[in-house]
C-alpha cells in the first residue's frame, strides 16, 4: 500500500496569500474602501432624494388646499354678486313702476360690490399662494429627480465595485470609481441647485 503523500499546508497557505497580495490584495483593500464609501455618500443621498420629494407632497398638498379656499372664495363671490344683481333688479322694478327705490336697496348694492373686491382680493392672495407652492413643488421635484440620477449611479458603482472585487479587474474598479464620481458629481449639483 502506497503512502499518502503529505502536503506541507501551512506552506501552501502562505504561498497562495503572498500570491493574492501580490496579485490583488491591494486592489481588494481599495475596492472594498472605495465600495465602502460609495455606500454611505449613497446612503446620504438617497435621504436628501426622499426629503426633497417629501417636501414637494407637502407643498402639493398645501397648494390643493389653497385652491380649495380660493374656490370657495370664488363662490363665496358670485354668491355676493347673484345677491347684488337681485337687490338691483329690486331696485330697477321699483324705478319701472314709477316709484324711488328704497335706499336700503342701493346700500345693498354697494354692500355686495365692496364685499365680492374684498373677495376677489382674498382669491387672487389665495391663488398666488397657490401658485408660489406649486412652482416651490416643481423646483424640489426637479432636484429629487437629479438626486435619483446620482443615487442610480452610486448604486451601480457598488454594483461594479463588486464585480471588480470579484473578478479583480483593475479596469472594472476604475469603471466603478468614474460611475461614483459622476454620482456624487450630480448630487453635489443637486445640492447646489437646492
Amino acid at each position: 500500500m502506497p503512502e499518502a503523500i503529505e502536503v506541507d499546508t501551512d506552506k501552501l497557505r502562505e504561498t497562495i496569500d503572498a500570491e493574492i497580495e501580490k496579485s490583488g490584495g491591494r486592489m481588494l483593500r481599495i475596492t472594498a474602501l472605495a465600495t465602502a464609501i460609495l455606500a454611505a455618500v449613497t446612503a446620504v443621498v438617497s435621504l436628501r432624494a426622499g426629503s426633497t420629494v417629501n417636501e414637494a407632497l407637502v407643498l402639493e398638498s398645501e397648494a390643493t388646499q389653497l385652491q380649495a379656499r380660493a374656490s370657495d372664495q370664488w363662490a363665496y363671490y358670485q354668491a355676493k354678486g347673484i345677491k347684488g344683481a337681485v337687490a338691483a333688479n329690486a331696485a330697477t322694478a321699483f324705478s319701472a313702476n314709477g316709484r324711488s327705490a328704497p335706499d336700503s336697496l342701493g346700500a345693498l348694492v354697494a354692500r355686495y360690490a365692496r364685499e365680492q373686491g374684498e373677495i376677489q382680493t382674498e382669491a387672487r392672495n389665495l391663488e398666488h399662494e397657490r401658485d408660489a407652492k406649486v412652482a416651490e413643488a416643481s423646483r424640489l421635484l426637479g432636484q429629487h429627480h437629479r438626486y435619483a440620477y446620482a443615487v442610480a449611479l452610486l448604486q451601480v458603482a457598488i454594483a461594479l465595485g463588486a464585480v471588480a472585487a470579484l473578478t479583480r479587474q483593475s479596469k472594472v474598479l476604475w469603471l466603478a470609481l468614474f460611475a461614483g464620481a459622476i454620482g456624487i458629481v450630480i448630487a453635489l449639483g443637486a445640492a447646489v441647485a437646492h
